[in-house]
């Protein structure tokens, strides 16, 4: 798991945002929507709290068994110890039944974030079960901070970005608006608001600015929701197909055209799961995404 050195910049922006999307396709392609509503409900902060006052290893078996649980894993038993390393955590991941995470000796002193830690380490034994993973150790790092955001347990890992004039923290490998940007597209997904669990001021900044881009998401062209300018740019571009046909589509627009058939169809991702859509150009009617099952009101 990556761990940025205290003090050390943090960024800032959406530049995973292609491999982001990806992997909420993915997990929804794995688990099936109904497997994913089964993680409609997130880890609650008491299960995640870690006072000084409690045992370290104690404490952080009890925090993994709650990571466990939240994430439908009965079978692995996590166990948890402490070592001076560079990254924040590791996770040895075998056959099981049993898990082996080692964390970083710096949260034996700052256990408010050894349940963010977790929750990456333990999300990478539910890929490692489920058989899920992207080329490359960033794609793959990348795929288990989002599934750690859209399953439930990822707010933690937001909650642990700190950054004021002395010092800076970020664990994971998304920025902190990406982690904002995967929690809305969760709680737009399950009527979920996190932002009353963020103890970290800069947490509920990247949430609200991760929420911006999300929203963004749900106003393109053909859905219904899409703001005036660029309903003018989508007719626009619709009317050239219709009298260009094979011109194809500037590759940069979330839509494209096809005329080729007996009837025009525009292709656009879904804004819940970001799977490709393919619908008729009819005007104003309900489509619903074959993969995720939500229901978009479009304007084709």
């Amino acid at each position: 798991m990556s761990n940025s050195p205290p003090g050390a910049p943090v960024v800032h922006g959406f530049p995973h945002l292609d491999t982001v999307r990806s992997a909420i396709t993915a997990l929804y392609r794995r688990l099936s929507a109904d497997g994913v509503h089964a993680y409609a409900t997130s880890l609650p902060p008491a299960d995640a709290a870690f006072g000084d006052e409690e045992d370290l290893h104690l404490g952080a078996q009890r925090v993994a068994r709650s990571l466990v649980h939240h994430l439908h894993l009965p079978d692995a038993r996590v166990i948890v110890g402490f070592r001076a390393m560079e990254h924040a955590a590791s996770v040895e991941l075998t056959a099981g039944p049993e898990y082996f995470i080692e964390l970083n000796d710096r949260f034996r002193t700052h256990r408010r974030d050894i349940g963010a830690a977790l929750a990456h380490e333990v999300t990478h034994v539910l890929l490692h079960r489920l058989g899920l993973e992207f080329p490359g150790t960033r794609a793959n790092e990348i795929l288990t901070d989002t599934t750690t955001a859209y399953l439930g347990t990822g707010w933690l890992l937001l909650d642990a970005f700190r950054e004021d004039a002395t010092s800076r923290q970020k664990l994971g490998y998304l920025t902190p608006e990406e982690f904002g940007y995967v929690l809305a597209k969760r709680a737009f997904a399950f009527g979920e608001d996190p932002s009353p669990w963020f103890t970290s001021p800069q947490a509920y900044t990247a949430y609200t600015e991760g929420r911006a881009r999300a929203l963004h998401d749900l106003r393109r062209p053909p859905l219904a929701a899409a703001g005036w300018a660029s309903r003018r740019r989508y007719a626009k571009d619709r009317r050239n197909a219709r009298n260009h046909p094979g011109a194809g589509t500037d590759p940069g627009l979330p839509y494209a055209f096809e005329t080729g058939g007996p009837e025009p169809r525009v292709s656009f991702p879904c804004p819940a799961c970001h799977q490709r859509l393919r619908v008729p150009v009819r005007g104003r009617f309900t489509a619903r995404c074959g993969l995720c099952r939500t229901a978009l009101e479009c304007d084709t």
